[in-house]
């Protein structure tokens, strides 16, 4: 996975889950990424976790609380304009795939240990605040 940060697009897998917003204006791309972290629990990998972790980040900016806004950011600002509200429940959801994609047993979370630094973790922090804010 090329990575160039530490925020919740910062790599390969959430930009190219991001571009897959181009042009839709519901949330079915979003909610299949949170489906997916929430089938695999435990044994989700790396890539799947970051998309996770991606899709939660468009759950935020929904919000009108998004924790990271880049250059990266920008198909996710352009879709929360076409795109209704997300819902409480969907925003319940996304905290679930992130719990998930960011367990410390976890794929992704154990990769980002390695690096010695809680930028990451740091990010994710301020992710789960951005959605748990009622």
């Amino acid at each position: 996975m090329g990575t160039w940060s530490a925020e919740p697009v910062g790599n390969d897998d959430a930009a190219d889950f991001v571009a897959e917003l181009d042009g839709q204006q519901r949330w079915t791309v979003v909610k299949r990424a949170l489906a997916r972290a929430e089938r695999a629990g435990e044994g989700l990998d790396s890539d799947d976790a970051a998309v996770a972790v991606a899709a939660a980040e468009v759950v935020a900016h929904g919000l009108g609380r998004p924790s990271q806004t880049d250059e990266d950011t920008e198909e996710i600002q352009e879709f929360v304009g076409r795109a209704r509200r997300p819902s409480r429940r969907l925003a319940d959801r996304a905290l679930r795939a992130v719990a998930i994609a960011a367990h410390p047993d976890g794929e992704l979370a154990e990769l980002w240990a390695e690096t010695g630094t809680t930028e990451w973790r740091d990010s994710i922090d301020r992710l789960v605040a951005n959605l748990t804010k009622r």
